[in-house]
């Protein structure tokens, strides 16, 4: 079985609304028309690269590539991890997760979309959660890192609420105009003040040497 010889696919994050998981085909291809539907408000850029700006048929396709390109990609010591978030039993976004030599700088990053009919509902903060767990909990990671735009309010107040710092800016260019991105940590001290949504994880153990760990 597939699950014997990649085992990330029988990985399972859960919390009160929401499950997070890699996705069957079907199911990347209905994230892929979630996403191609709309994720930010057109006249705003959220994202460092703009795959948002093109047809709607490529940013669906763009969805499916990079997915399969990050698991083709994988290696102990740098991965990414995307997840497909489920609402309700429908795909409603995707969640990263993602480190270089966990084992020694034990220090992940995470990033997000969710489709805009799905937003507002506090379904951003429940997804990131949910991998956060997975960080410190699952992966005993020390620091999680995230960025947003300044003009990005959803994202930071969803980094305020969940024990974010700032930790710095960068200034780039986005569509040809100057964007301030601000740099997040959290630590892991400060996880474990603002935890209140309860995860479970399943399927975690079998996985642990392709997320650099020593199984010792």
């Amino acid at each position: 079985m597939l699950v014997d010889h990649f085992p990330l696919v029988g990985l399972r994050l859960r919390t009160p609304r929401l499950e997070l998981r890699l996705p069957s085909p079907e199911e990347l291809a209905a994230l892929a028309e979630v996403a191609a539907e709309g994720v930010h408000d057109p006249g705003t850029m959220p994202f460092l690269v703009p795959w948002t700006d093109r047809p709607a048929a490529e940013v669906a396709r763009s969805v499916i590539q990079r997915h399969w390109t990050k698991l083709g990609e994988w290696t102990p010591q740098n991965w990414c991890l995307d997840l497909a978030v489920f609402h309700e039993g429908a795909a409603v976004g995707m969640q990263d997760v993602r480190a270089r030599d966990l084992a020694v700088t034990r220090r992940v990053g995470t990033g997000s979309w969710l489709g805009r009919r799905h937003q507002g509902k506090g379904i951003g903060t429940e997804m990131r959660t949910a991998v956060l767990e997975l960080a410190f909990a699952g992966l005993g990671a020390d620091e999680a890192e995230s960025s947003a735009f300044a003009h990005n309010e959803a994202s930071h107040g969803v980094s305020r609420k969940l024990g974010y710092e700032l930790n710095g800016t960068d200034r780039h260019a986005v569509r040809g105009a100057l964007t301030v991105d601000h740099r997040m940590l959290l630590t892991r001290a400060a996880w474990e003040r603002h935890r209140t949504v309860p995860v479970t994880i399943e399927g975690l153990d079998p996985c642990r040497a392709l997320f650099g760990l020593d199984l010792a």
